[in-house]
């Protein structure tokens, strides 16, 4: 690996392990949250769907600015933003300052986590970008595992008001220098060799918005379940037997797992795609609410659970970047991705509250069944996607069929 694509990793994987981890706090502080606040539980986990519903709106747009700027610059930008974000987190008093602070830290969002992050590596990397995006995700999957016993801690010690402001801090004291001098120059524009156009085929057209509607279905509805798991996680562990003081830390382990998953896509190199990827995680995604279902309060069969879903995760996160790389050449890139977020994040955004509410509402075995059948949708998805692999659509393609 070369040294100015090693150091784009380096930095990278320090932002979104800081963007990531400060932004699930709720998994953590949710319901002091709300206590504190005077809202219900699944008012205050809105927050999320804010974030995410402001995120996925942004996307698209952001896109012209990726391509005209360059990915470093605009995630300067959301860097900037994140920081006021927590800050009216930290000092809100009711609803209204509380939605405003996950308002902002959803545009900040849009600008700086896993579209910008991928971006970034594509524009470094090119050819190699899969790879490279593996390798990034390696470090990445760490997130909750370095930042829910982290911010479990900082609440414990000086509450989730302090916490806010640590967040704000850290965004601008390590994120923004990082993005400021530790970033190469973007390469012109020019610079990159695009890819010949591929001669016209019979039905290409309609193949490749079919191909493009499969393969934002099989996304967003991933997204949907991993969100959704990740907002109730540690709660839906304590449903399910897991005694409350080490719910956070069996909840931890989650991203060692889905590291570990990652590794194993990682060392597989180039020997299969993103879609490959995506058909065997989307399997133990499957799997997972299935055996969760058998659990009846059995500790051996939470573990499994927790086995196959982090690494169905860990694995599905590198195939939600990895899969456009199968069909899309560079100059379609960016605008794959920023278009696709727009659906990814809103059903990430509906996902949280749904599961919380659905949780303290009608229990485990609803979330479980729900999370099953979105995850056998995904899987169908995917395995359609597969007639279209040869393929490499271009930007006519990015319209979903009317």
């Amino acid at each position: 690996m070369d040294p100015a694509l090693l150091r784009v990793l380096c930095v990278t994987a320090v932002i979104q392990l800081i963007a990531w981890g400060t932004a699930s706090l709720l998994a953590i502080v949710g319901i002091r949250m709300a206590a504190d606040l005077g809202m219900d539980v699944p008012t205050a986990f809105a927050g999320s769907t804010v974030f995410y519903c402001v995120m996925g709106l942004c996307s698209p747009i952001l896109a012209k600015g990726f391509v005209r700027y360059g990915a470093r610059r605009v995630m300067m930008a959301g860097t900037l933003v994140a920081a006021p974000g927590f800050a009216l987190l930290a000092t809100a008093s009711g609803p209204p300052a509380y939605f405003a602070g996950w308002t902002l830290l959803g545009v900040s969002g849009s600008a700086m986590l896993s579209t910008a992050a991928a971006i970034l590596i594509h524009e470094t990397a090119g050819a190699r970008a899969q790879r490279a995006m593996g390798a990034l995700m390696l470090a990445t999957g760490l997130s909750s595992s370095l930042f829910w016993p982290t911010t479990a801690v900082l609440a414990d010690l000086w509450g989730w008001r302090a916490t806010c402001w640590i967040y704000a801090g850290l965004h601008l004291a390590v994120c923004l220098p990082l993005l400021a001098f530790a970033l190469p120059a973007r390469p012109p524009a020019h610079a990159a060799p695009q890819p010949a156009e591929a001669a016209p085929q019979p039905g290409r057209r309609i193949g490749g918005k079919r191909t493009f509607c499969l393969m934002m279905a099989a996304i967003a509805l991933n997204g949907f379940v991993a969100f959704g798991f990740n907002a109730i996680f540690i709660e839906l562990l304590k449903v399910q037997g897991v005694p409350p003081e080490q719910s956070v830390a069996v909840g931890s382990l989650l991203g060692v797992l889905q590291v570990s998953a990652r590794v194993i896509d990682f060392l597989g190199g180039g020997r299969w795609d993103g879609l490959t990827t995506g058909l065997w995680a989307g399997g133990f995604i499957v799997a997972a609410p299935l055996i969760a279902l058998l659990a009846d309060g059995s500790l051996a069969v939470i573990g499994l659970f927790v086995l196959v879903y982090g690494l169905g995760t860990g694995a599905f996160a590198v195939a939600r970047s990895t899969i456009p790389l199968v069909f899309y050449d560079q100059a379609a890139y960016a605008r794959a991705l920023s278009t696709i977020a727009l659906p990814l994040n809103i059903a990430c955004a509906i996902s949280p509250p749904l599961f919380t509410g659905m949780l303290l509402e009608t229990g485990a075995g609803s979330v479980l069944g729900l999370a099953t059948a979105c995850a056998l949708v995904t899987l169908a998805a995917l395995v359609a996607l597969r007639r279209f692999r040869p393929h490499r659509l271009s930007t006519a393609d990015l319209t979903p069929a009317g």
